[in-house]
């Protein structure tokens, strides 16, 4: 009998507890309708420039898989790899074919380098396949090199996203239990000003979110061995930007959250949505109207700047929009949070 009252007054709870039972049935079945469409969507075909290519190499290269787009002259090429428009450039020197790959993705490259061996052992008119096969092509890097392992092409994301869903929690917790305990409730009825209080409140967490941010970055790079070809400078900027996006964030949400449970509740829609579109997969093989989500995306601008810095040694110039969305997220949730502090007190 006890048992069984027991078990009623646990079901009423979940009754009445509308965004339990949305985590329960519903969060489930969101990622995995996402992910669904990421992992279903369009076969990527790697993209190779082709410059002093002869055309029947270029069609060869087009019937083993690649998207070939043919420049004027090198530079033109070489200018659109820099740019992030090509997987790699083919031309011909002495006889032998000469592969430029863009090298920040291991696994991009190895599918270059395989769609190009197919191509060489193609039959054809004066290219027999024994001779082809024997032609081996000149491999060269414009980022990287041979030896980049898909930790370091993963590893800049993985920084980011670790500071970014551990300041979350952080920030979330923190700032509930500041309210459960009825510590907001008394500094407010104090002549201190809502903006104040975000204020201080981001500072105070936001100096242990930057400590952590530089522990996870510092020890990546120096300890790890994570490949690293841009600023130390850089990727802590970009590393205390995502986590001053995660705590405002994480302080905003907090405001519609009465326990620390709930807070977890959020992960599923806030958290697990950016991982998807963070770099970790690619986002070329997700369908067209779906990568549009990116752009909402604050880990997206993180991890895209991040990447740019340690694979490709991007400087200021070349991540400056990634820097000022994220300040403009910021800035956006800190003042999101001074209303929501009108539930708390009307100044």
């Amino acid at each position: 009998m006890r048992t069984r009252a027991l078990a009623i007054r646990i079901i009423r709870q979940f009754v009445r507890d509308k965004r339990t039972l949305a985590l329960l049935f519903l969060a489930p079945l969101l990622v995995l309708t996402l992910m669904n469409f990421v992992f279903n969507g369009q076969a990527v075909k790697p993209s190779i420039g082709i410059a002093t290519l002869p055309e029947p190499l270029a069609a060869k290269l087009e019937q083993a898989g690649a998207e070939v787009a043919a420049y004027a002259n090198l530079e033109e090429a070489r200018a659109a790899l820099a740019d992030g428009r090509l997987d790699a450039v083919a031309t011909l020197e002495g006889g032998a074919p000469s592969i430029l790959l863009e090298g920040s993705d291991p696994a991009v490259a190895k599918s270059v380098l395989v769609v190009l061996q197919k191509a060489l052992q193609q039959d054809g008119p004066g290219n027999s396949p024994s001779s082809a096969a024997r032609m081996q092509p000149r491999v060269s890097y414009l980022h990287g090199n041979e030896s980049l392992t898909s930790f370091d092409s993963f590893g800049p994301v993985l920084i980011g996203f670790f500071s970014f869903f551990f300041v979350f929690l952080l920030a979330g917790v923190a700032f509930l239990r500041e309210r459960t305990t009825g510590t907001l409730e008394r500094l407010l009825a104090t002549p201190i000003r809502r903006s104040e209080v975000v204020g201080g409140y981001l500072t105070g967490f936001g100096l242990f979110a930057l400590l952590q941010a530089a522990l996870i970055a510092a020890f990546s790079i120096y300890v790890l061995g994570l490949y690293m070809d841009g600023s130390i400078g850089l990727v802590l900027l970009m590393n205390l930007l995502l986590t001053l996006t995660a705590l405002t964030l994480g302080t905003l949400l907090s405001s519609y959250a009465t326990t620390e449970f709930q807070i977890i509740q959020f992960i599923p829609l806030v958290i697990v949505p950016q991982v998807f579109f963070s770099g970790l997969f690619n986002l070329d093989a997700m369908n067209p109207w779906l990568q549009k989500l990116s752009y909402a995306m604050p880990l997206y601008y993180g991890a895209d700047a991040m990447r740019g810095i340690m694979l490709r040694g991007e400087g200021f110039a070349d991540i400056q929009a990634d820097v000022y969305v994220l300040s403009g997220f910021s800035v956006a949730f800190a003042l999101l949070n001074v209303v929501a502090l009108k539930k708390q007190r009307a100044i």
